[in-house]
Formats: structure tokens, C-alpha cells, sequence
């Protein structure tokens, strides 16, 4: 996907999230010749700087790029490379970068030299897939110096109430899903409802999981575009209060809102449950085989 940079691979299992993680389902599909426990750099890891023939940046100004997704951030082995990803990410100063961690007790002892009180196109954001690990990491989260902070509840494993946290207002946005592939657990309408609920934060429900509980009924929905649509149709999701990121160039000028990335989305995006996060369709031609 254009919208993620993996510059490393491999994780260790740490919560009740990571049960079922999906990268340990997807080594073992594709056959990994590695373990996917042995934490690795990859080949990916100047992928923000990659250049079109032109001279251009691959990844264009206000992009927003999702990091580590076949890993955690902050985990510990990746502790002599995290220097060069922030190296980069001051570099690309035009793009926003969302990061996103469930090691939250380890963030403030992983930040850059000259982070001060947050990078103005960095999110950090943590997961929170039930009450006790929203419990742990919200006043964590809440004490972590940033311009933008988001609350991740994918997958969603019991109702869960954060609204003493939104009501500060320091969280950008809460986005909640369900979980798939083997081993899915259950996810529930009324969790979903209660969280949106919560507060005026921006919430995005971005996809139902494997089984959805709604009504007493339980459903079982294996096509993750169809778990989105549900999602989509359930108008759970929800704007909020803007956090504009301030985007600027090599020469620290700020970036006119005009000139930054515009989304472009096909048809069947319109009822996708991701699409207010979403990076845009990167026209990879595969729409047909999800």
C-alpha cells in the first residue's frame, strides 16, 4: 500500500491485541522464511525519500504515511535504526507521519533530540483494545509532549470508556475496528455505539471484523471491504474538532493548504468505512480481487 513504510519487520507479542496479529497470519501465509518474532531492517527504510525520475518525491506533500505496521515503533529491538526514521521524518517535513504503539511506557525514552513539544507533522497514537490497556496508556499518552495524539481500538475485544480522556481534548481522533483473519474475536455493536458516544472527538469506525455481534445476532463476515461498508452504514463514525497539521517545505515555509495532496477516491470508496482516514486510491488495479 502507498500510505505505509514498514523500515522494519517483525514484532513480539505484548497485549491482548497482538492475540491474533495479523503479520504473524500473514508471514506464516506467505511463508516468511524468517520468524516473524526476529525484529529486521528492511530494504524500505529511505522509502519517504524515494524520487520519481524528475526529481520528485514519490510520496507527495501533505501525504500521510502510516509507519511500522508489520511492527511496533518503539520496540525495543529496533532501538539502533528509530534515529534514522526520525532523521527522515525531519527531512519530509511536507508529509504527515502517523505512528502508532501499544509499548506507550517506552515513547518518551525513544523521542528525538529536538522533538521539544512534538513535531508538527507527527501523530502519536496508541492502542487501546480494551479497558485495561486504555486504563494504562491514556494518562501515559495524555503526558507525552505532542501536536497530534490518536487513540487506536482495533481490534475492539470489550466496551470501552475513554471519555475522561477525550474531554481534555487532547486527542485528535479515536479510530475503532474489529478483528479478522484467524482466530477473529468477537466484536460488538454496542461497544462500537458507546465509544462514538463518548465525546466530540472525530471518531472513524473503519470496519466490523470477522464476527460482528449486533441485536443478539452474530454475524459472520469474512470480505474485509464488506465489514467496511457495514461500518460505513452504520453512521457511527463521526467528524470533530480540527487538528490541522502545519506541513512546511525544505525551507521551513509553511505549505499553502492548496498545494498540499488531495485525496482522488473511486466509486465503491464512498461507502468504505476507512475513507476518513484514508490516503486516497493509489490505483493499484486491484480493487477486483478484494
Amino acid at each position: 500500500m502507498h500510505d505505509i513504510w514498514n523500515p522494519w519487520h517483525g514484532c513480539r507479542k505484548y497485549s491482548e491485541g497482538c492475540q491474533n496479529c495479523y503479520m504473524f497470519y500473514l508471514d506464516k501465509l506467505h511463508s516468511s522464511p524468517r520468524p516473524s518474532t526476529l525484529v529486521y531492517k528492511t530494504s524500505s527504510m529511505n522509502y519517504p525519500l524515494s524520487k520519481f525520475r524528475n526529481g520528485k518525491y514519490k510520496i507527495q506533500s501533505g501525504e500521510q504515511i502510516r509507519l511500522c505496521m508489520n511492527s511496533d515503533f518503539f520496540i525495543e529491538e529496533a532501538d539502533p535504526w528509530r534515529e534514522e526514521v526520525w532523521d527522515i521524518i525531519r527531512l519530509r517535513s511536507d508529509v504527515k507521519f502517523f505512528i502508532l504503539t501499544k509499548r506507550a511506557q517506552r515513547i518518551a525514552q525513544c523521542l528525538p533530540y529536538d522533538w521539544g513539544d512534538g513535531y508538527d507533522n507527527v501523530s502519536i497514537n496508541v492502542t487501546c483494545e480494551n479497558q485495561k490497556r486504555a486504563d494504562e496508556r491514556m494518562p501515559i499518552l495524555q503526558n507525552i509532549p505532542a501536536k497530534h495524539k490518536g487513540v487506536m481500538t482495533a481490534p475492539m475485544l470489550s466496551e470501552i470508556h475513554i471519555e475522561k480522556w477525550l474531554e481534555k481534548g487532547f486527542i485528535d481522533e479515536v479510530v475503532c475496528g474489529g478483528e479478522n483473519y484467524n482466530g477473529a474475536r468477537e466484536c460488538r455493536y454496542e461497544w462500537v455505539k458507546s465509544l462514538s458516544e463518548q465525546y466530540n472527538t472525530k471518531f472513524t469506525f473503519i470496519e466490523t471484523g470477522t464476527y460482528f455481534v449486533k441485536d443478539g445476532k452474530k454475524y459472520k463476515i469474512p470480505s474485509k471491504f464488506k465489514q467496511s461498508q457495514l461500518a460505513h452504514k452504520s453512521g457511527l463514525s463521526h467528524g470533530g474538532q480540527e487538528f490541522p497539521y502545519k506541513l512546511v517545505d525544505s525551507w521551513n515555509m509553511e505549505i499553502p493548504r492548496a498545494e498540499l495532496y488531495t485525496p482522488s477516491f473511486i466509486e465503491r470508496c464512498e461507502n468504505c468505512g476507512s475513507k476518513p482516514i484514508c490516503n486516497g486510491c493509489a490505483k493499484c488495479g486491484k480493487c477486483g480481487d478484494i
